[in-house]
Order: C-alpha cells, then structure tokens, then sequence
C-alpha cells in the first residue's frame, strides 16, 4: 500500500521540478526582456520621453505644477518660474525666495542664448572690519552676518518680462495652493528636514515656520506654510515690489536691526538683477556654454579643455585611468577659481585668457597621468594667455530653461525673518577677508556663488539643457555627465545614474588654502574596489562616501530631427522628469 504513495509523491516532486525549472527560466526570460539600455542594471529608470515638453527637477510635484503651466499655454521661462515657486516650498532646505538665481535661456524665436544673473549684493554697512573687530577669520554661515540680498524674486520677473507670456499671479497660484491647503513631504526631503529639526528649534521664527507642533515633518506628512503663501500673494499682486520695498523688505530690515545685521531697505530697494552673455568652449565638436563669473561656471569649461586632448574613451567608463585625469584637470581649475572668480564689475577678470585652449595647453604641462599632484597653484592667464535645486524646462517651441536657485546652506542661514515664510541665505559666507583677494567683502558686491545652469549646443542650436546642483560638486558634475554621454556614448539618464567621485581639498575662494595632501578623492560605493586600489597607487587619498555630497542632476536632449525630448533625473533625488 506504502508503493503507490510513494510513486505519488515522487510523481508530484518531479511536476514541482519541472514547473519550477519553467519558473526560473520564464524569469530569466522577463529578466532578460525587462534589460535596460545598454544592459546596464544601474540605470535607475527609463528615459522621459515626450514631444511637446518636459519640466526635469528634483521633487515630482514641483514637475507636475511646470507641466501643467505649458498645458495652460506657457513657455519654458513661465513653467521654470512656476516649478521654482513650488520648490521653494517643497523643497524649503535648499532654495527659496531669500535665496538667488541664475538662468541660462534659449530662445528659439532670436535662434539665442541669453543669461541671466540673479544674485545679490552685500549690505552697504558691511565691511571687512565689521569682522576685524568681531575677531573674527571667516564669515559665518549661520545668522544674519552671512546674509546677502536674495535675488531671487527680481530674477523671477526679469526672466518673465523678457521671456514669459502669462500674468506672475497665474504663474504662482499653484504654489500659493500647495501652501495654503497643505503637500505630503517626500521621502529625502522628509529625512533631511527631521536631521537638523534640533536647528530648527533654535530659532523661534524658523521653528513656527517650519515645524509642525515642534516635529518636522514625515514622509507623507502634510505641510502647510500660511506665512509663506501670504509672500507669494503679495509678490503676485505687487511684484518685486512686495518683497525689496513693501511689507515683505521691511520685516527682513527689522529683523536685522535688531539681531546685530546690516541689511537695510535700502539694500533690498537698489537690487537689480543683470543680464550678461553666456560664456563657451568647444568638447569635441559639442559647445558648452556656462556664466561668467561670479559663479563657477568657467570651471567646469576649464575642465574640459583640459580633458578634450586625452583619449577618454579609450580609458573606459569607471576608469582609474579617467578618474585620475578627471582628478587632475579639476585641481588645475579649481586652483584658478580659487584665484580669479569674483564679481566682475570690481575688476576686469581674465575669463577669455582663462578660457583659451592655448591656456589649457600651458596649464596641462603640470597634468601627470601617472602621480597625483599635491601642490597646484593657480594659473596666470595675463602672463600666459593662452543642498541647492535645479530645474530644466523645454517647451513646445523649443525654448529651453536651464535654471538654478539656492540658499546655499541647507536652510541657508536658519534665520527666517518674521512671518515672511523663508529662510534667508548665507550666500554671504563665501566672500573672502583677505584685503588682497579678489573675491574680498566689499559694499554692494555680489560674493563667489557655486550654482550653475548650463546648456550645450550642436550646430548652433540647443543638444542638451542640464545642471547638476550640490557646491563644489556642480562644476564637477557637469563635466562626469557630458563626459558620459559625449565620450562613453550613454543616454542622459543613464549618464546621471551612473558613479560619481568628487574631488575635495582645493583652495577655496574664501581664501582658505588647498589641502597638502592633495585633497581627498571621494568616491559612490558601486565604484569597484580594484579602481579605489589603482587610484591610491598613483597617490590619490581616496574614501567611500555616501549620502547627498554627489549632486543632484537633471537633464532634457532635444532630438530636432525626430521632434522628440528626452528627459531624465536622478535617483539620488525625490524628483522626476515629467513631459507630455
């Protein structure tokens, strides 16, 4: 009787066998089918693709209010405008209307780029011997001596006069809903705001401002902010005028006055915001183009220059060989940073001389592909010649926004001024004390900023609208992406999930000396452990890192010829790239 059973059992066993031999290999087939792009398992998502418009940035609401704008009929400069309100909002750590802006714009009616600078100035009052007899070395970043003039708001409306085509009371109202009637906080956000909540409670302003009953917020929690909604009223009623000369300007100077700062209505009553010409290199038939200084931009240039003679993709994607050439062409610039990039309108800087290639030749003679540098001084090109958010728009016409805006610091410098609804940014902590630098505190100057839009053109029109936000890491950033997809061939989401080092220990605009040892090489974990070993040999300090230190990334790839944009953001972010 026990025979049959058996047979039973042994029957069923091979049935099970079989089926989950068929199990597997199904699933090595879906697996097989379901392959991303080049085969590569670590792109975290599909390319974006859309024909009539795409809004890249780094939290997913923020993306939907810009769509919706060009739905309505908007363009790239009203949408852009429109998803940074939002941001500021959703995303109040990093940017915000007591920050500054800074915008790269194709119009493709004039077939031109133009740029925009939309950072501020410091107090009139503020000098360096303010900090002299405060016995103090540096700037602070925390609290009201750090404070410059937010550019932000008057950026907003300069961009929209010249470029928008709808009403800033139409462009802010989403954001002024989202603010009134409450968001659910997104995951990174949600984990950062709840960090520095400890921070938050410091100050009685920021705390009402930004805590709910004394917690930041969870994940999916929902958060209100009345007082920052009310601003956005005011600025879509009165415009600019609401924030530097009405009630919004007025809270910022009391406060100032009487917490030891210098900021006056005058300061916020004589800011202007500047256009100013987009500057370029070329990257093997590819043309970038950045902002002058005050900002970083011409590193990221520099860089390039730097690398274009080199046989990158010969190299390999990943690299030591590329690691260790990206490493040292970004020594060599950032050394110039350091030294020549200031606010140009206190002195003629050198930007073509530091842009030339024959430059670029003259500084590669110090480039060892073998040794790690340790010691990099900065370049004389008059003797040679030769967290942050960032979005991008692209709209039906094909006008394209590449948009940047920051506090600097995370909740830049704490201090929200009354019931304004924001914090005001530290962007002031990067001026120098050195009475011979460049970059020296002086009255009404705008300081060193870090944040950068760029834009890359082929055949004289728009290829590719990008930033990668995250201080030091933004001139890098931009050149490991470009470097991916014009050199390593990958598609642009592909091109920003793929591993990052970042490179720290150079001098610093503030005057802060580079680090003897030749700096530190950061690298993300899924670097191989083999490339970290071939780094060291050639002298590199190299450590693993985690967390946010490498950037944020969005991007849009115009294809002119089959009408098609293709949108991508990465997964170091809450944010999507949403198109229609």
């Amino acid at each position: 009787m026990r025979r049959p059973t058996f047979r039973l059992f042994f029957c069923l066993t091979l049935v099970c066998v079989a089926l989950a031999q068929a199990s597997i290999s199904f699933a090595e087939d879906e697996m097989a089918y379901y392959d991303r792009p080049l085969g590569n398992p670590r792109q975290s998502r599909s390319v974006v693709v859309a024909k009539h418009g795409i809004v890249a940035t780094s939290i997913p609401l923020a993306a939907e209010v810009g769509v919706d704008i060009l739905k309505a009929g908007g363009n790239a400069a009203d949408a852009a405008i429109a998803t940074n309100a939002m941001l500021g909002l959703t995303e109040p750590m990093s940017c915000g209307i007591g920050g500054d802006v800074f915008v790269i714009y194709w119009d493709n009616k004039t077939q031109k780029l133009y740029g925009l600078n939309g950072s501020g100035r410091s107090p009139y009052t503020l000098n360096r011997d303010v900090f002299k007899q405060k016995g103090l070395k540096s700037i602070p970043g925390e609290g009201v001596l750090s404070w410059s003039v937010p550019g932000c708001v008057d950026g907003w409306e300069t961009l929209r006069a010249r470029f928008g085509s709808k009403p800033l009371a139409e462009i802010l109202a989403p954001a002024i809903d989202y603010a009134e009637n409450g968001f659910p906080v997104s995951e990174i956000i949600a984990g950062f705001w709840q960090h520095v909540s400890p921070k938050l409670k410091q100050y009685p302003d920021t705390a009402k401002t930004y805590l709910i009953d004394g917690h930041a917020p969870a994940e999916g929690e929902i958060f209100r902010n009345p007082y920052l909604a009310a601003s956005y009223r005011a600025i879509s009623k009165d415009g600019p005028a609401a924030f530097y000369r009405g009630e919004i300007g007025r809270q910022i100077a009391e406060y100032a006055a009487a917490h030891g700062g210098y900021m006056t209505l005058k300061d916020l009553a004589d800011h202007t915001s500047e256009w100013v010409e987009p500057v370029s290199t070329s990257y093997r038939g590819y043309d970038v183009w950045e902002l002058p200084p005050n900002g970083q931009g011409i590193a990221a240039l520099q860089m390039l220059n730097l690398i274009e003679p080199h046989d990158v993709r010969g190299m390999g994607l990943g690299s030591p060989e590329w690691y260790h050439l990206f490493v040292e062409a970004k020594k060599l610039a950032f050394a110039d940073r350091a030294k020549w990039y200031a606010d140009p309108s206190f002195g003629k800087l050198p930007i073509a001389e530091l842009l030339s290639k024959q430059y670029a030749k003259e500084r590669a003679k110090r480039l060892d592909m073998q040794t790690a540098a340790v010691d990099v001084p900065p370049g004389n090109p008059l003797l040679e010649r030769s967290d942050t958010v960032y979005l991008t728009v692209v709209d039906k016409d094909r006008n394209c926004c590449s948009f940047i805006q920051s506090n600097f610091a995370g909740f830049g410098s704490w201090i929200v001024p009354g019931d304004v609804g924001f914090v005001m940014q530290n962007r002031g902590e990067l001026f120098a004390l050195d009475d011979t630098h460049l970059n020296r505190l002086e009255p009404h100057k705008r300081p060193f900023h870090t944040i950068i839009p760029a834009i890359v053109t082929k055949d004289n029109k728009p290829w590719f609208c990008f930033g990668v936000m995250g201080g030091d890491m933004q001139a890098q950033g931009h050149v490991q992406v470009l470097v991916n997809m014009i050199d390593f061939g990958l598609n642009p989401q592909l091109a920003g999930d793929a591993a990052r080092i970042l490179h720290q220990g150079s001098a610093s605009p503030t005057g802060d000396p580079a680090e003897s040892n030749g700096g530190t090489v950061v690298v993300e974990p899924q670097v191989p452990g083999d490339v970290v070993a071939a780094l060291r040999k050639r002298g590199h300090q190299v450590e693993r890192g985690r967390g946010g230190g490498f950037g944020g990334y969005q991007g849009i790839l115009i294809d002119w010829e089959r009408g098609t944009l293709f949108g991508a953001t990465e997964a170091r972010k809450d944010g999507c790239a949403a198109g229609y």
